[in-house]
């Protein structure tokens, strides 16, 4: 790993991109690039994965390739490019013939750095020969994750690429993806036949994002009441039909709300035009399938809405991924119910090949099973790709924020799991839920008469207004790994031998109440310190500037460096550099007309004083920081006040021992008195005091490598509670 960074690639940053550091990983992979080395990147969304080829085009002579999936895609970033004075090109079906015989004139002349394809055109014979007279020194590989049929959006012309090698066997490759588990990590680097690859898997963790799951009782409905609390805000809703992104559309248009569909069946013509006005901010709601997005870089996307259930965790993470790219607090808001997880049941059972079955019925219970979740979302998530997280409790998901309550769920899963052993020992054969439900409810169907179920003592035992209570329970148990589904070749229930245990020798099990909608609302991107005035006002020069010379909003100033003028006011270039993102071009093109607004708006206001973020203004007393709290803590809490430690509570309550320091951290923060002297001596109090003034209170992983194994996670939650700012 290389500690330091010479001037010429921060001097390049900063002249070209406006940064004046790289993000982690970076620098890393910028230098095996260099170096001519084959790479893998797995950066996150916003993680800047593009920078990765797009800086080594800048430091050396010859053009870089990029290979990229979709049209827009192309457009998009080339924009972004000529705008920092970089020059790139693209070749697609959207160029006329004369259009693109200028460009390849430009080629041959050495007037690109940079050359956006599409796989399909790249591998045309007559683009293949061409290439050895382009001086081509990368080819970068974007969404590389399409190559592998383990991928979420597997793409066959992808698998072409790997004639390159053939053809151009010293020319280096770098496969970029924002979304890959190890399976399609490993098909990225045997299919493009990579050479000893620096292979670089940055966290997938969007700390910027706030992951909630609601029930899907009143859909549209819910999406109104969101959408009428953030109508400064733009995002995209996602449906699983076509239909749905046309009705869901209309009707937010007919309460006011500029909505857009975009999907497949919509004329190409329709779909670049829907596109491009939600690019430009001039619709709110772009109401999407799935097609939607691959690879878009608007940054300022605030809000990604799942109207129905997606078909795996990779689809959910990339499609949730386009939120927030600019690094801003954004919301994914998924809403569910199980009549989503039937319907796509029903798209598994069409498939007629068993292995395809196999892979979509596991993929859609890991779906089912991050909806219906008591913990933590976010490392839910995290973990599905393979990724360690230390912390148990995220403050970025609804379980943690307003975590849901717990009951002694021990007779109702002896209840259930029965009812699922004498079904199979009645008749040698496993039913689905569905049918367990409607025997434990008293269905009168004609399944239940024909096999006999109404004879069994289990019939009957749950009310028909129980149906959903003992269908979330039946999950959990699902999910808590008492019953399994499987293939057979319908899915049906089995109890496993936990199960078994459980029922031999029942203990309390303690389940999670069904999720309720949450009334807590995340702070939209307009709650953050700066004069909301001068924003607005840039803002409106940025958009007049960018309808100027016919591109987005974001590719003149993103957000983030609105904001940032307009908390910091600029009044001379020299400040105005300071600006995340500006860089000599523009600094030279815009900082003129920006500058000038700014010292008009100070003419009038003064600045306002704000304090910055690396001197952070006091912590409120806590008793003013109240947060409602839930039965569970109060019952966590009623424990410790009476004596117990933190681990018999866990035991007593059936929960990890992270859930009830969790729990403690919630009261404190309410402003509940808790002692927590029983916790730590005065000489590790000390410690922990001289950690956090050097870490400061905000980095609890520091602190904990500063204390080393003598203290928890949870212990120095506890201790932040009390003596920081969370």
């Amino acid at each position: 790993m290389h500690t330091s960074t010479q001037p010429p690639l921060l001097s390049l940053l900063k002249e070209h991109f406006g940064f004046t550091a790289f993000r982690p990983l970076q620098e890393e992979i910028i230098r095996d690039v260099l170096a001519g080395r084959d790479v893998v990147a797995l950066l996150p969304t916003g993680g800047g994965k593009s920078l990765c080829f797009q800086l080594p085009a800048l430091a050396r002579s010859g053009l870089t390739i990029v290979v990229s999936p979709l049209i827009a895609l192309m457009k998009d970033q080339v924009d972004g490019l000529r705008a920092n004075g970089i020059a790139a090109t693209f070749l697609n079906s959207s160029l006329t013939a004369q259009e693109s015989q200028v460009r390849l004139r430009g080629l041959h002349q050495g007037d690109y750095r940079l050359l956006y394809m599409a796989p399909e055109r790249l591998m045309l014979p007559g683009y293949l020969s061409l290439i050895r007279n382009f001086q081509v020194n990368l080819l970068a590989i974007d969404e590389a994750h399409c190559i592998s049929e383990w991928g979420h959006d597997f793409r066959p012309e992808y698998r072409r690429l790997v004639e390159l090698r053939d053809q151009v066997p010293a020319l280096p490759i770098i496969a970029l993806t924002a979304t890959a588990t190890a399976r399609v990590q490993k098909d990225i680097v045997t299919l493009l036949r990579l050479r000893d690859p620096a292979c670089y898997v940055a966290s997938f963790n969007r700390p910027n994002l706030t992951y909630q799951v609601q029930p899907k009782d009143n859909p549209f409905g819910q999406v109104l009441a969101f959408l009428r609390t953030r109508p400064k805000d733009c995002g995209i809703l996602y449906c699983q039909s076509r239909k749905t992104t046309e009705s869901v559309a209309e009707r937010l248009r007919d309460h006011g709300i500029n909505a857009q569909p975009y999907h497949a069946g919509l004329s190409a013509e329709q779909r670049t035009q829907h596109q491009e006005l939600f690019l430009r901010d001039e619709i709110q709601v772009i109401c999407a399938t799935i097609a939607f997005g691959m690879g878009i870089n608007k940054p300022n996307v605030r809000f990604v809405i799942h109207y129905d259930l997606p078909k795996n965790l990779e689809s959910y993470y990339q499609e949730t991924g386009r939120a927030g790219r600019d690094g801003l607090p954004s919301e994914c808001v998924l809403l569910f119910s199980a009549g989503d997880t039937v319907k796509q049941q029903r798209f598994i059972n069409e498939k007629t090949n068993f292995q395809e079955q196999q892979i979509a019925n596991r993929q859609l219970q890991e779906m089912v099973q991050y909806a219906e979740c008591g913990t933590c979302r976010r490392r839910t998530l995290l973990q599905y790709f393979g990724e360690h997280v230390e912390t148990e409790h995220c403050d970025g998901c609804d379980n943690c924020l307003t975590p849901r309550d717990t009951f002694d769920g021990t007779d109702a899963a002896q209840t259930v799991l029965t009812c699922v052993e004498e079904i199979r020992g009645s008749g040698g054969f496993s039913v689905g839920l569905n049918h367990v439900i409607a025997v434990l409810t008293g269905a009168n169907t004609e399944k239940i008469r024909r096999w006999g179920h109404d004879r069994l003592t289990s019939y009957g035992k749950g009310t028909t207004d129980r149906r959903p209570e003992l269908a979330a329970i039946s999950r959990e148990l699902i999910r808590l790994g008492y019953l399994q589904q499987t293939a057979d070749p319908y899915t049906v229930l089995e109890v496993t031998d936990q199960g078994q245990h459980f029922l031999q020798e029942p203990q309390t099990l303690m389940l999670t109440k069904p999720m309720s909608t949450p009334e807590r609302k995340t702070p939209s991107v307009g709650d953050l310190d700066q004069d909301e005035m001068l924003f607005t006002r840039l803002r409106q020069l940025r958009k007049t500037l960018a309808d100027e010379v016919d591109v987005p909003a974001y590719v003149i100033f993103s957000d983030v460096a609105l904001r940032q003028m307009a908390r910091d006011c600029p009044t001379n270039e020299q400040e105005f550099l300071q600006i995340s993102g500006v860089g000599k071009r523009k600094l030279e093109e815009f900082g003129p007309k920006f500058l000038a607004v700014i010292a008009g708006h100070l003419e009038n206001y003064a600045p306002l004083t704000i304090p910055k973020e690396s001197n952070p203004p006091p912590a409120p007393p806590v008793s003013s920081r109240k947060r409602p709290l839930g039965d569970t803590v109060h019952q966590t809490l009623s424990y410790y006040r009476s004596g117990h430690s933190i681990e018999q509570i866990a035991k007593q309550r059936g929960l990890v021992i992270s859930t009830i320091y969790g729990h403690l951290e919630q009261a404190i923060q309410a402003g509940e008195p808790v002692d927590l002297t029983q916790l730590w001596t005065p000489e590790q109090e000390l410690e922990m005091t001289g950690a956090f003034e050097k870490t400061g209170f905000g980095n609890l992983t520091g602190a904990k490598e500063l204390l080393g194994d003598l203290y928890d996670y949870g212990q120095l939650r506890l201790f932040r509670a009390v003596h920081g700012k969370i």
